[in-house]
């Protein structure tokens, strides 16, 4: 009797522990899938033959104009950078607020954006031969379609286009850009985008982080609230905005990234031209700086900058063919600059001074490193009769309650058809030209402020280091 009770035991044991097995066994196994899945949509931009499928992988979210053959890996976005990682003290205080989550939509783009900047596709390759140190031209664009449009139009026009390398360097995904591109049919183009944009990451630095300080707190208040930027405001008390700190970024990582990582540009000894999407060329800017780069190897080698023109919209009549040599100034000199390799590697040199200086604007921020890091004040050749306009009435600087681009556009067309017969001059004069012992280089006459935070410094350094 004693040995069946016995028996029974055993046999009740041995299946509870069973049951308990299975069940652990069961539970651990689901851990493990779960921890190694990755939302559908950025398992699809990972493994994707090519960026269309990508797009199509989240609903139309997305649209990418021209299918990219992918690579077999997709670089890796590098971690950001925290105001407060330096002080362990505060970080139990930090972990106390929740961090934002990022939405899958927000992750797709990432991925995209990275595999785009790794792929590096070149389109209309095949109908455009170019030779290896022709003119590349480098467009900073936002998010103003209409104005990009005129600046495509009036390139459509220029005499020579054909043999540019024309990029379009963005801090904005949009199918209405991307369009615009897509219509560019009369050279080789290339898309890279701002990996740190406020589209890419819109809930955390360096996009707006509802942790950081609002821009007026004081910042003993800020100390109190425990905003995680609270020791970091600018020159003025104020603390950083995303929508302002964005432009000098990208402007610094454009000129990096297409000098040392675009690889059909690695042994690039040709100039590179600097402009805006709401900027306006006139037919013979690519004749015009062909002439200008003789004329710096013959009689100006120590001209840093070529400008194809200031603010001021002089008359073309005895105008045209003449140039100037000057010390750079920002609010002068600021369009339509092309530099050389030289000249880049020289500021490169001056990457943590650019970085740490308390001016969001990336052309003041040239200023003050003109006086103070560069081995001389920067001397510009700029055109008397401007081949570039600045057709943009709104902006980041503009506070017009309607942007009218196809009146501007207007004003353009008129000055340069009524000066039609002066351009494409023969060859060019230098019309005045700074003294050898001239006053040198302007310093910046105030701060504007805007950058004090340490997490835009870290950031802007970092761009010489990412690969």
């Amino acid at each position: 009797m004693r040995f069946r009770i016995y028996k029974r035991k055993v046999v009740i044991l041995t299946l509870v522990v069973v049951i308990c097995g299975l069940a652990f066994w069961s539970s651990g196994r689901q851990k493990k899938n779960d921890s190694g899945s990755f939302p559908k949509e950025v398992e699809t931009v990972r493994r994707s033959s090519s960026i269309s499928s990508s797009s199509s992988s989240i609903n139309n979210h997305i649209q990418v104009q021209q299918a990219t053959p992918a690579v077999s890996r997709a670089p890796v976005p590098p971690p950001i950078i925290q105001a407060n990682d330096t002080h362990p003290e505060k970080a139990k205080d930090k972990e106390k607020i929740p961090k934002p989550e990022v939405d899958n939509t927000t992750l797709v783009y990432r991925g995209i954006v990275f595999q785009l900047n790794f792929d590096q596709t070149i389109r209309n390759e095949e109908k455009f031969k170019r030779q290896k140190d022709d003119l590349v031209v480098v467009i900073q664009v936002h998010n103003r379609p209409d104005y990009l449009k005129l600046l495509v139009d009036s390139l459509r026009k220029a005499r020579g286009v054909e043999s540019i390398l024309l990029i379009f360097s963005h801090d904005f995904w949009s199918p209405e850009i991307n369009k615009v591109v897509a219509s560019v049919d009369f050279c080789q183009v290339l898309q890279i985008f701002f990996p740190f944009s406020i589209q890419l990451y819109p809930q955390e630095f360096p996009g707006n982080d509802p942790r950081d300080c609002p821009r007026d707190i004081p910042k003993k208040d800020a100390l109190k609230l425990g905003c995680i930027n609270a020791e970091y405001p600018d020159s003025f008390g104020h603390y950083r905005e995303a929508k302002f700190s964005q432009t000098k970024h990208h402007w610094w990582w454009k000129l990096h990234f297409v000098w040392d990582r675009v690889r059909v540009l690695k042994d690039h000894k040709g100039l590179v031209l600097l402009i805006e999407e709401d900027h306006y060329m006139s037919p013979d800017f690519i004749h015009l700086l062909k002439l200008m780069s003789a004329l710096k190897r013959e009689q100006c080698s120590d001209c840093d900058i070529l400008s194809l023109g200031s603010y001021s919209h002089i008359g073309y009549s005895s105008k045209a063919n003449k140039v100037e040599v000057k010390a750079w100034k920002s609010t002068e000199h600021n369009m339509g600059m092309a530099l050389s390799r030289e000249t880049y590697q020289k500021l490169i040199q001056c990457t943590d001074t650019f970085c740490t200086y308390d001016d969001y604007n990336w052309d003041w921020s040239l200023q003050h490193l003109t006086v103070s890091c560069l081995p001389s004040y920067w001397k510009v050749m700029v055109s008397e009769a401007p081949r570039i306009f600045h057709a943009g009435d709104c902006g980041m600087h503009h506070k017009k309650a309607s942007c009218m681009p196809i009146s501007q556009k207007t004003k353009i067309e008129n000055i340069l058809q009524s000066s039609g017969n002066q351009l494409f001059p023969k060859n060019l004069l230098i019309a005045k030209r700074l003294p050898a012992n001239g006053a040198g280089g302007v310093a910046p006459h105030v701060k504007n402020g805007g950058w004090g935070d340490i997490r835009d410094h870290e950031l802007c350094k970092s761009y010489v280091r990412l690969q």
